[in-house]
C-alpha cells in the first residue's frame, strides 16, 4: 500500500490531504483532514457516453454520517435517510465551482461521492469536501483542467479568519466561502450582517490570497500521486455543417432578436425557424458525423450557437440586451402588499416577467424546526420556502417535491433575510415565509427576497431594515468582459456569470456567485459589487412606495404572543404535578400553548387578544405574593363543619373560619355558604407553617 500525503496551514490548524488508503477502486480518492474532522472524496467517470445525453452528467453528492460525530440518526429506522437541507447545499457547493473545468463537450457521467468520516465540534466539514473533490479528481485519470481550492472566512474583533470555528462564526459579522484559482475567484456563497461593501471587496482579496496554499499542494499532490488522464473523446460538428446552418438562419434569428423584446414572442418565433430547419432534410442529410448522419439534435446545437454569438454581439458592438435594456438598466417593478385577506401577511413583487409572491404564517414556539447537525442540535424560528410550479415558465411538469434548485434558491433567499429578522426577545414569534414564484424568467431568488420582506412588513414583523437582491452577468471573450444588471434567463444560459448580491442600504446581508468560465477577477468582481449595489438601492426606493416600514398592528388572524418571566424556584408550581395546573390554565383562558424555558421565560400563545390578556392576567396573579390586610375575590371550593376553604389567588387557597364568615354567630357553614359561591375576603395572616387565613366580615364596607 502506498500512501501519498501533503500537508500546508490552514488558518489556525493544519490540512492534511492523504490518497492511496481508502477507496482505491475509485478513479481518484483522497482524504482531506482538518483538527479531527476528515472528509473521504472519491471520484469517478462512466467509460462510454450514454445513448441520447446531450449534455454534461457531472453528479456531486455529499453525506454527512452521523456516527462521524458519535451520534446514532433519530427517527424510526435510525439509519441515514434522504439527504439533509445542508448536505444538499454542500452538494450544490461542491459542484458549481467545478463544473466550468472540465472539458467542453464532454459526455460522460462524471460522479463525486463526499462522505464525512469524522467530525470534531470545531471545523465544519463542507469546505474539506470542496478542496477534496477537486484533489480527487487531480490525482484521478479523469479529464480536470484543475486545481481549484476553497476557503471559509469568518470576522473576529474585526479581522478576518480562515476557516473559522462554530463558535467563532456565531459571532462573525460575515460568512463566506470563496473558490477559485491562481488567477481569480470561481464561486462566492455568504452572509453577513448588512456588510459593507468595501468589506466585502477586502474579503474576495483576502479569501483569493488564502486560498492558494491548498491549492498548490493538490498540484504537488498530483506530482507523487497522480494518474495519466484518459483521452476522452468528444465529438465536434463539422464546420461546414456549422456554416450551412448559420448561412440558413443567422439572418431570420438577427430579425427576431433585435425586433422583438417579449419573451414568449421571441420563444414562439426561434421554435417556428428552428422547425423550418429541421423540417429541410436537405440541412444535414449531406453531412456525416462519424458513421452517423447529423441528426435535428445537431442542427439544436447549432442553433444554440447561433444564438449565442447574436447576444454576445449585440453587447460588446452596440451595448444592446435580448430585450432592448441598456446595460445597467433594470426591468420596469412593481409591488403590492396586503393582498391576500386571510393570511398573516402577504406580498406581491414584479420585476419584468419574474413575479414572486411572498405569502407569511406567524407561528408559536412549538412551530419552530428542529434542526439536527454534526454539530449539534439547533432551534429555527425563521423559515423560507421557496415553491418553483411549472407554469411559471409556461411548461408542463409533474409536481414533485423541492429539488436541489429549489433548495438552493431557498437558502440564498432565506440568508439574505435572516440578517435583519428581530431578535427573540423583542418578536417572540415563529415566522414562515412561503416564496411561490408565479412567473419567471430570471433572478426569482432575487424576486424571493423583495417579495419576502415586504410581506414580512405587511406581517408586522419589525425587520431591522428592509432588504432586496439584484443580479448581475457577465459576457466576455479574450479581449473584452461587460457586466451587465438585472440578467434575465436567456442571458444566465448564454452569459459567463450570475452574481446575485442581497442587502439592505446599510449593507449585504447575501451573497452567490456562479460562473460558467474558469474564474472571474477579482478586480472585475469588485466592479460588479459596485453595479449591484446601485441596482439594490434602486429597487429597495421603489420598495419603500408601497410599504415603508413595519405595519403597527399584527393580522387579526394571527396568534398572540407574550413573554412572562417566571421566578426559576415556581416553575414547578406554574407547571403543577404531571403539568396540571399549566393545562388548567390553558383550558380555562382559551391560550393555544404556555411554554417555559429552563431559565423561566415563558412564551404564552394564544388566538386572540381576549384570550392572551386572560391568561397572562392568570399567570401575574398566580405569581403575586398574597399581602396581608389585602382584599380578594375569594371562590368556595371546600366547606368543612368549621369554615370553607376558598381559592382567593390563583393556586391559594385559605381558610375562613366559621367565626370570620358573618357578623353574626354561624352554627353550620352550609347555612350561609355553597360551594362555588364567591364573594370578598380580607387576607387576615399567614400563620407561622404557612397557611392563610381569610375573613368575609372584616371586609371593608367600600371594597
Amino acid at each position: 500500500m502506498s500512501i501519498t500525503r501533503v500537508e500546508v496551514p490552514y488558518g489556525d490548524n493544519t490540512l492534511v490531504i492523504e490518497t492511496g488508503k481508502l477507496a482505491k477502486q475509485a478513479a481518484g480518492s483522497v482524504v482531506v483532514s482538518c483538527g479531527d474532522t476528515m472528509v473521504l472524496v472519491a471520484a469517478c467517470m462512466a467509460k462510454n457516453v450514454r445513448d441520447g445525453i446531450d449534455f454534461f452528467p457531472l453528479t456531486v453528492e455529499y453525506q454527512e454520517k452521523t456516527y462521524s460525530a458519535g451520534r446514532i440518526p433519530g427517527g424510526f429506522f435510525k439509519r441515514e435517510g434522504r439527504s439533509t437541507e445542508k448536505e444538499i447545499l454542500t452538494s450544490r457547493l461542491i459542484d458549481r465551482p467545478l463544473r466550468p473545468l472540465f472539458p467542453e463537450g464532454l459526455k460522460n457521467e462524471v460522479q463525486i461521492v463526499a462522505t464525512v468520516l469524522s467530525a470534531d465540534d470545531q471545523y465544519d466539514p463542507d469546505v474539506l469536501a470542496i478542496i477534496g473533490a477537486s484533489a480527487a479528481l487531480m490525482v484521478s485519470d479523469i479529464p480536470f483542467d484543475g486545481p481549484i481550492s476553497a476557503v471559509r472566512v469568518g470576522s473576529v474583533d474585526g479581522k478576518f479568519v480562515v476557516n473559522p470555528t462554530y463558535a467563532q462564526r456565531k459571532d462573525s459579522e460575515l460568512d463566506f466561502i470563496v473558490a477559485g484559482d491562481a488567477q481569480g475567484i470561481v464561486m462566492v456563497e455568504g452572509e453577513g450582517k448588512e456588510v459593507p461593501e468595501a468589506r466585502v471587496k477586502e474579503l474576495f482579496a483576502f479569501a483569493h490570497q488564502a486560498l492558494q496554499a491548498s491549492r498548490e499542494i493538490q498540484k504537488e499532490l498530483q506530482k507523487k500521486a497522480g494518474r495519466a488522464k484518459v483521452e476522452v473523446k468528444i465529438k465536434a460538428l463539422p464546420l461546414e455543417f456549422i456554416a450551412k446552418v448559420r448561412g440558413l438562419a443567422m439572418a431570420r434569428l438577427t430579425e427576431i432578436f433585435n425586433g422583438i423584446t417579449d419573451k414568449k414572442e421571441r420563444e414562439n418565433k426561434g421554435n417556428e425557424l428552428f422547425a423550418s430547419l429541421t423540417a429541410d432534410m436537405a440541412v444535414y442529410a449531406e453531412f456525416k458525423k462519424g458513421d452517423a448522419e447529423i441528426s435535428a439534435k445537431d442542427v439544436a446545437a447549432v442553433f444554440e450557437i447561433l444564438q449565442y454569438d447574436l447576444i454576445r454581439k449585440n453587447v460588446f458592438e452596440k451595448s444592446v440586451r435580448v430585450d432592448g435594456r441598456g446595460l445597467n438598466e433594470i426591468r420596469a417593478i412593481s409591488s403590492e402588499a396586503g393582498l391576500l385577506p386571510r393570511t398573516h401577511g402577504s406580498a406581491l413583487f414584479t420585476r419584468g416577467q419574474t413575479q414572486g409572491l411572498g405569502v407569511i404564517t406567524l407561528g408559536t414556539k412549538v412551530d419552530e424546526q428542529l434542526m439536527e447537525a454534526l454539530d449539534g442540535v439547533t432551534y429555527r424560528n425563521f423559515m423560507l420556502h421557496y415553491n418553483f410550479p411549472p407554469y411559471s415558465v409556461g411548461e408542463t411538469k409533474p409536481m414533485r417535491g423541492p429539488g436541489r434548485r429549489e433548495i438552493g434558491h431557498g437558502n440564498l433567499a432565506h440568508r439574505a433575510l435572516k440578517a435583519v429578522m428581530p431578535e427573540p426577545e423583542d418578536f417572540p414569534y415563529t415566522v414562515r415565509l412561503v416564496s411561490e414564484i408565479l412567473e419567471s424568467n430570471g433572478s426569482s431568488s432575487m424576486a424571493t427576497v423583495c417579495a419576502g420582506s415586504l410581506a414580512m412588513m405587511d406581517a408586522g414583523v419589525p425587520l431591522k431594515a428592509a432588504v432586496a437582491g439584484i443580479s448581475i452577468g457577465l459576457i466576455s471573450d479574450e479581449k473584452r468582459s461587460v457586466l451587465i444588471t438585472d440578467i434575465q434567463g436567456m442571458e444566465d444560459h448564454f452569459g459567463d456569470m450570475d452574481f446575485k448580491v442581497a442587502g439592505s442600504l446599510k449593507g449585504v446581508t447575501a451573497v452567490q456567485l456562479d460562473l460558467k468560465i474558469r474564474h472571474i477577477q477579482v478586480d472585475l468582481l469588485n466592479k460588479a459589487v459596485d453595479q449591484a449595489t446601485e441596482g439594490r438601492k434602486y429597487i429597495l426606493g421603489l420598495m419603500d412606495k408601497t410599504l415603508t416600514t413595519h405595519r403597527p398592528a399584527l393580522s387579526q388572524y394571527a396568534p398572540r404572543i407574550a413573554t412572562i418571566q417566571i421566578p426559576q424556584d415556581r416553575i414547578g408550581e406554574v407547571i403543577g404535578p404531571g403539568g396540571k395546573t399549566i393545562r388548567m390554565i390553558i383550558e380555562m383562558t382559551g391560550a393555544t400553548a404556555i411554554d417555559i424555558d429552563d431559565d423561566g421565560k415563558a412564551f404564552v400563545s394564544a388566538p386572540n387578544q381576549e384570550s392572551l390578556d386572560k391568561v397572562t392576567k392568570y399567570l401575574s396573579s398566580l405569581l403575586m405574593e398574597p399581602e396581608v390586610g389585602q382584599v380578594y375575590d375569594a371562590t368556595v371550593v371546600k366547606i368543612m363543619n368549621f369554615g370553607a376553604f376558598c381559592e382567593f389567588m390563583p393556586g391559594k387557597e385559605g381558610l375562613c373560619h366559621v367565626s370570620e364568615l358573618s357578623d353574626k354567630y354561624v352554627k353550620d357553614p352550609n347555612e350561609i355558604v355553597k360551594m362555588g359561591d364567591t364573594f370578598k375576603v380580607v387576607l387576615k395572616e399567614v400563620d407561622d407553617k404557612g397557611r392563610y387565613n381569610l375573613s368575609r366580615k372584616k371586609v371593608p364596607a367600600n371594597s
